[in-house]
């Protein structure tokens, strides 16, 4: 299914690319995801995800395949594999810059694919949650990494940079990089956890009225076998 979306980020365009694409700064703001470790242009971590006291949590990767600085347009390929093995996601997401005076209006066409009993839900609910994730990433991002920022074009805090650890170092307790196990220059993430997306909240209740919808029919379908055996008594 394709979900198209759009959002306004109150910055100029350059600073809007610089940011947005900087994905381990802007992780953190997206609702319920957990940005773990990274590898060269790959980003690995999960997102979860609640329908009341049920809790899924997806493990996967993003990467850029585009990334294009002159039309300001970049594309990334996310997948992603329920811990429980109930279901799979996969998306190919192509995000679009354009100026608005002051801001950058951002264009996000998202082609996605999910099996499992994600799935059931369809096209509908799918775009109601996507929006109004997106609308909560905005607001996070306005609250706090557009609150920091010093306006460098770049995007930055304008703070010193760190030098790159060396092999074997560690940040925040954890190891900077491997070497031996199969995957070197890996840098894990101290992010610690994250909340889940509660989609009952995101919705207003829509999707747990779609979601009660199928079990109200089954129910009256049941119902109404049990008038017409007890007739035929």
């Amino acid at each position: 299914m394709e979900l198209n979306n759009e959002f306004t980020v109150a910055v100029p365009v350059e600073r809007a690319w610089a940011l947005l694409t900087d994905l381990e700064r802007i992780a953190p703001c997206l609702p319920g995801a957990q940005l773990r470790e990274v590898e060269g242009e790959e980003y690995r971590g999960a997102v979860k995800v609640k329908v009341g006291p049920i809790t899924a949590t997806y493990d996967g990767a993003v990467r850029f395949v585009e990334r294009d600085e002159v039309a300001r347009r970049f594309v990334m390929r996310a997948e992603g594999r329920e811990s429980r093995g109930q279901g799979n996601a996969s998306a190919t997401i192509t995000v679009d810059f354009a100026p608005r005076g002051e801001s950058s209006l951002v264009t996000v066409v998202t082609d996605l694919a999910v099996t499992g009993k994600v799935a059931q839900f369809g096209r509908g609910v799918m775009a109601e949650v996507s929006a109004k994730l997106l609308d909560q990433f905005v607001s996070n991002l306005e609250k706090t990494v557009l609150s920091d920022d010093d306006g460098s074009p770049d995007g930055s805090t304008g703070e010193p940079v760190a030098p790159a650890p060396a092999e074997g170092a560690t940040v925040d307790g954890e190891v900077a990089s491997t070497e031996g196990d199969g995957a070197p220059g890996v840098r894990y993430i101290n992010s610690g956890p994250v909340e889940p997306v509660d989609l009952l909240e995101v919705t207003g209740g829509t999707f747990a009225r779609r979601l009660l919808k199928p079990i109200v029919v089954a129910g009256a379908a049941l119902g109404l076998v049990a008038i017409v055996r007890r007739r035929r008594r």
